[in-house]
C-alpha cells in the first residue's frame, strides 16, 4: 500500500500540480541567482529580469517533467533490478537527447520571436548550441536525482516482494509439516488401539476415553506455530497417562520442571519424542522404560533408557524427529540436539521466544 501511495503521489505532483509549479519557480529563481545575480537585484531592468525568469521557469519545467516521463517510460521496459547498466546508459542517453532538443527549441524561439536577435537568413547555430550547455549540465543533476529515486523505489518494491514470497514459502512449508501431525497422531493412536482391542477390551475402552480428551488439544494447536511450554507439558502428562493405561508399571516417567518456566515450542514436538521412545524401546516388567523430562539451561530435555526392540511391530508414518528438526529449521537458528550413547537416548529441544528470527 505504501508503494502504491508513493506512485500515486508522484503522478499527482508531476501532473502540473501547484507543488510542481512552486518547485519549478524556486528552481528558476535559483538558476537566475546562479547565472546572473545582478539581474535579480536590478529593479530598473525588471522587464529583462521577468523575461529571464520565465525562460528559466519554462526550461526547468520542461527538464524536470521530461525526466519524470523518461523514468516512467523506462520503468516499464528496462527495470533497474534486471538491467541496471543498460537502463543507466539508455535512459540517460535518451534524456540527454531530449534536453538538448527541448532547450535548443526554447532558446531558438526566445531569441528569434521575443528578442528578435537574428533572422532566418542568418541563424547563429554555433551560439545557439552553446546556449544549451547550461541546460545539459542541469540535466545531469535532474537525471541523477530522478534515476536515484526510481532505482531506490524499485529496489524497495523488489525487496518487499522478495520478503513476501519468503514469508509465504515459509508459511507453506511450515503448514505442510504441521499437517503431518494430526493424521500422524491419529494413525499411531488407532494402531495402538487396534492391538488393545484384541488384548483387553476394558483397557481399550479406557484408552478411547482418554484419547478423546487429549485429541482435543491436537485439534486446538494444529494451526499454531508455537505453543507455551506449559501447554506442551500438560499435553505430555495426558499423553503419558494414556500410555500408562496400555503399559501400566512397565512405563515410568518423571517431569521435573517448574510450572512457572517460560518458553515456547512447536506444537506436539514433545509428544513426538515420547511416542518415538515408546515405539522403539522395550517396556516390560523386567525392563521398564524410564522417561525423564527436565530443563537444562534453555533446553527441554527428553531422556529415556535405551533398550531397542529387535523389530518394531507397530506400523509407522516415519515422521518423528525429522518433522521436529525441520520445523525448528524454519522457526529458529537453534537446532535440536540428539545424543545416542551410554545406554540413553537424549533429545534437547531449544526453548524459543515469540520474536523468532526468520
Amino acid at each position: 500500500m505504501s508503494g502504491e501511495g508513493s506512485v500515486k503521489g508522484s503522478k499527482a505532483f508531476w501532473n502540473f500540480s501547484p507543488a510542481f509549479f512552486a518547485t519549478n519557480v524556486l528552481i528558476a529563481l535559483g538558476i537566475m541567482v546562479f547565472t546572473c545575480p545582478s539581474c535579480v537585484l536590478d529593479s530598473a531592468n525588471w522587464r529583462s529580469s521577468a523575461d529571464d525568469f520565465l525562460i528559466s521557469f519554462l526550461m526547468s519545467s520542461l527538464l524536470s517533467y521530461g525526466g519524470f516521463q523518461s523514468d516512467r517510460f523506462f520503468d516499464k521496459r528496462l527495470p533497474w533490478i534486471q538491467y541496471p547498466v543498460k537502463r543507466l546508459f539508455v535512459e540517460y542517453s535518451a534524456y540527454a537527447a531530449y534536453v538538448f532538443v527541448a532547450s535548443f527549441i526554447v532558446i531558438f524561439a526566445h531569441l528569434f520571436l521575443v528578442k528578435q536577435a537574428f533572422t532566418l537568413n542568418a541563424v547563429p547555430w554555433g551560439k545557439l548550441v552553446g546556449y544549451t550547455r547550461f541546460p545539459m549540465q542541469l540535466s545531469l543533476v535532474i537525471s541523477f536525482l530522478l534515476m536515484s529515486r526510481s532505482f531506490l523505489l524499485e529496489w524497495r518494491k523488489a525487496a518487499i516482494e522478495t520478503e513476501k514470497l519468503k514469508t509465504e514459502r515459509f508459511a507453506q512449508q511450515y503448514q505442510s509439516l504441521k499437517d503431518q501431525l494430526n493424521p500422524h497422531f491419529l494413525f499411531n493412536s488407532l494402531n495402538v488401539l487396534s492391538n488393545l482391542v484384541y488384548e483387553n477390551q476394558e483397557t481399550a475402552a479406557r484408552f478411547i476415553q482418554q484419547l478423546s480428551r487429549i485429541y482435543r488439544y491436537v485439534l486446538d494447536v494444529q494451526h499454531e506455530e508455537l505453543v507455551t511450554l506449559g501447554q506442551e507439558l500438560d499435553f505430555a502428562k495426558n499423553y503419558l497417562s494414556l500410555q500408562k493405561i496400555r503399559f501400566e508399571e512397565n512405563l515410568d516417567y518423571r517431569l521435573q520442571i517448574d510450572e512457572n518456566q517460560k518458553g515456547m515450542l512447536p506444537p506436539l514436538s514433545l509428544q513426538l519424542l515420547l511416542e518415538n521412545a515408546i515405539k522403539h524401546n522395550i517396556a516390560s516388567t523386567e525392563n521398564p522404560l524410564r522417561i525423564n523430562i527436565y530443563l537444562e539451561n534453555d533446553f527441554l530435555v527428553v531422556k529415556n533408557n535405551l533398550q531397542l526392540k529387535s523389530r518394531i511391530t507397530e506400523e509407522s508414518t516415519g515422521i518423528g524427529l525429522s518433522n521436529i528438526s525441520k520445523r525448528y529449521e524454519l522457526l529458529s537458528h537453534q537446532p535440536i540436539s540428539v545424543q545416542n550413547g551410554s545406554g540413553y537416548f537424549i533429545v534437547k529441544l531449544p526453548l524459543l521466544k515469540t520474536d523468532l528470527p526468520r
